[in-house]
């Protein structure tokens, strides 16, 4: 243990890893190779692929052989990690590591609309698109930011700035401690799109459907202008649009609706979206999986549990927050049964140090660890295209390598060692003594109970004054050393702290300290009694516990309150005795039977013949009329009714945005509603396009829409459209006047 750790301390004083010809070097410096053999250790090359008792050569940061029974080259350190597992490194697709807070091109005028961009060059019109921005131009190493990413795991990162619709390339980077030039892996690795306009003052797109609109638009004039469409334009904003369409997409979504959105708008445009998810998936997974999209980047911010205790806010809990609480934990796992390919981030969640322990609620859920694993590694390099240099430990690969003390996923597993390009970086050192127990802490002349319990790996001290009081030790360890402090009076804060080595396994401890008023002491602690077998088996109960995996429930269709855990099918339906209102030249009809199959009108009629395995319904005292049809609607709209920035909005679609899960459309359906025509608003006089569609409560978006419908569209009059009530800052827009509405 000790030659381990003395090898991976001197690497990482001693050995010049990267080498960077093109910077000249001051005075003398150190120019080895970083030549070494990590033996005896097991190695997962890939995710699903496990060498025991392995040997991994790296050769100048790359893996220059893997594999049982190698010989340690001449000229390489050989490092014994006998007892050690040894892993890919992981790698984040969705970072803004190394990027500086985004700011805006200038500022709007002063509470009037921005009808164009504000900067300045050969751009396009829209402030909100900023392709032409390259992630590698402003990326710069920052020490403490990729020190906390590396003691997660992560090796790699894929980084952008995130600003706008359209965020420019995004750099694959490593997170060693070099120069940028040696951190960059890739500078243009993927093309970065959101719906979120960033820093952008412009008004337009002012909703989720104009946001659409504008990227269809771009998509139709980037085609135009690569094919000769101007030869008096310049815009080299087009000109990167159409160079990143090359790189792979990534658009980052607000909920499981938006993956089907964007689906739509890449088929329309012969391409193919990652897209990164908010991890609701599960809610929609049929219709993920079928829309096309290449993979999921999935975050792990999982809800917390919600205080219920009292009634009130008990009473203000909506049933969709808590079915998340229940099911998101279970989102990857269903991903990955339902073969979809998905990729691990640590975007979204409020603190990173979350990670690990909702990584390894999602395996509780039913993730299995080899599809974690590659989720981490394999699948966020092959979808960054990137696989022939990161995401496995195979020969000729980037030597991103973890070293832990076991099974990672394991919750008492520690990494020890997170190496980035062949460079080693310190973790923690691993714990191989039991300290577990009770001791005689002497320090100076005064005698203390100190106890210590918590884990092996993660133990936890306290120093017993008596039965009713008993004080917090703060401590480490390191190795054989270890460090303890504690507070003997919190009024006035008089502490001792002590500093000393551990002997005899965990035994005896010595060494000095200071005490309550700074005077030089020695002390000592003498094992009495090791961990009570009852708190040993307190512990075991415990692990056995969290293993158990909960009940999960079901999903709701729609997943909101009135949802149903089925998506209701057509059946056949006779319903008897009833008034029917015919609407027709018949008129009202009493004492009649209708007949339904197949979702239509098969038979109006007197006693009609129940078909076998219909449903009967007696509709004796009721009356049976035809749907309502409401032809002026706004409900089931997201994220914005009106895309009022401009006079004419004619290219928006109301279709591209209807939400499935307003739960007006139940509320409809209850008013005798099944058929609405959803209209944009009447903030300008040329709207955008309507929908029709039927309230089919729990289907997804696109099955709700009537089809084969005809296209309509909103024109609106009237004082709202010219902005007269709008007050004196909007008189900018065009019109002004009802004749400009004409």
């Amino acid at each position: 243990m000790r030659q381990f750790l003395f090898l991976l301390l001197f690497c990482s004083l001693s050995a010049s890893l990267l080498a960077q010809p093109t910077f000249p070097q001051n005075g003398i410096y150190d120019n080895r190779e970083g030549y070494f053999a990590l033996t005896n250790a097991t190695i997962y090359t890939n995710h699903n692929k496990k060498i025991e008792n392995a040997t991994l050569v790296i050769h100048k940061g790359i893996v220059e052989a893997v594999g049982e029974k190698l010989a340690a080259p001449k000229g390489a350190a050989v490092i014994d990690c006998k007892g050690k597992t040894l892993y890919p490194s992981f790698i984040d697709l969705m970072s803004s590591y190394g990027m500086a807070e985004p700011k805006g091109e200038g500022t709007a005028p002063s509470q009037r609309p921005q009808m164009l961009t504000n900067k300045k060059g050969a751009y396009q019109w829209n402030e909100a698109l900023k392709t032409e921005f390259r992630a590698s131009d402003a990326f710069q190493t920052n020490q403490k930011d990729a020190k906390e990413l590396r003691e997660l795991g992560f090796g790699a990162v894929l980084t952008h700035r995130a600003d706008g619709l359209s965020r420019g390339s995004a750099s694959l980077v490593t997170l060693a401690d070099e120069r940028e030039n040696l951190e960059l892996l890739n500078a243009k690795a993927a093309h970065i799109l959101s719906f979120s306009k960033g820093t952008s003052t412009q008004d337009y797109p002012g909703s989720l459907m104009g946001c659409l609109a504008l990227f269809r638009q771009t998509y139709l004039d980037a085609e135009w202008y690569k094919n000769g469409g101007s030869t008096q334009e310049r815009n080299l904003g087009l000109e990167a649009w159409n160079e990143a369409s090359a790189l792979p997409q990534i658009f980052i979504v607000s909920n499981w609706a938006d993956e089907l959105r964007v689906a739509k708008v890449a088929k329309e445009f012969n391409t193919q979206y990652i897209v990164k998810g908010v991890g609701d998936e599960y809610r929609r997974l049929d219709e993920i999986k079928a829309s096309g999209n290449a993979a999921v980047i999935l975050p792990l911010n999982f809800p917390t549990a919600f205080d219920v205790e009292d009634p009130y806010d008990a009473a203000q809990a909506q049933i969709a927050d808590l079915k998340h609480w229940e099911l998101a934990p279970t989102n990857p796992a269903r991903l990955a049964k339902a073969e979809i390919p998905f990729a691990i981030t640590l975007a979204n969640l409020k603190d990173k140090k979350d990670f690990w322990k909702n990584l390894r609620k999602a395996i509780k859920a039913g993730l299995s660890k080899e599809d974690a694993l590659k989720a981490l590694t394999l699948t966020p390099a092959q979808l960054i295209r990137s696989e022939k240099s990161i995401g496995t430990l195979e020969v000729g690969k980037i030597a991103n390598i973890l070293i832990t003390n076991g099974d990672i996923f394991d919750e008492k597993t520690m990494i020890l060692q997170n190496w980035v390009h062949g460079k080693p970086f310190f973790i923690q050192k691993s714990i191989q003594t039991d300290l577990r127990g009770t001791y005689d802490l002497t320090v100076d002349t005064k005698k203390y109970n100190l106890e210590v319990t918590g884990t092996q790996e993660k133990p936890e001290m306290k120093v017993i004054l008596n039965d009713s009081v008993k004080l917090n030790v703060v401590f480490k360890l390191n190795e054989n050393a270890v460090n303890l402090n504690f507070v003997t009076n919190t009024k006035e804060n008089k502490t001792i702290a002590l500093s000393g080595n551990i002997e005899q396994e965990g035994a005896t401890w010595r060494g000095n300290g200071t005490n309550e008023v700074g005077d030089w002491i020695k002390f000592a602690a003498a094992k009495t009694a090791p961990m009570k077998e009852s708190d040993l088996k307190k512990e075991k109960d415990k692990e056995k516990t969290d293993s158990l995996k909960a009940e999960i429930g079901d999903v709701l269709f729609p997943f909101v309150g009135f949802g149903s855990t089925k998506l209701p099918t057509a059946q056949t339906f006779l319903i008897k005795n009833a008034t029917v209102w015919t609407n027709e030249k018949d008129g009202i009809l009493k004492n009649t039977d209708v007949l339904i199959e197949n979702g239509k009108i098969a038979a109006i009629g007197k006693t009609l013949n129940l078909p076998q395995g219909a449903v009967e319904i007696d509709g004796t005292g009721k009356h049976l009329t035809a749907g309502i049809i409401d032809e002026h609607s706004h409900i089931a709209i997201e994220r914005g009714v009106n895309e009022g920035s401009q006079e004419s909005t004619a290219e928006v679609r109301i279709g591209d945005v209807v939400n499935s899960e307003d739960i007006n459309i139940y509320r409809q359906l209850a008013g005798g509603v099944t058929c609405s025509q959803l209209l944009h608003g009447s903030a300008n006089p040329i709207g955008g396009q309507s929908a029709l569609i039927k309230l089919r409560w729990g289907f997804a978006p696109e099955k709700m829409k009537v089809e084969g419908a005809d296209g309509f569209i909103k024109f609106a009059l009237g004082e709202n459209v010219k902005h007269s009530n709008w007050g004196d800052a909007a008189v900018i827009r065009y019109p002004q006047t009802r004749m400009g509405v004409e």
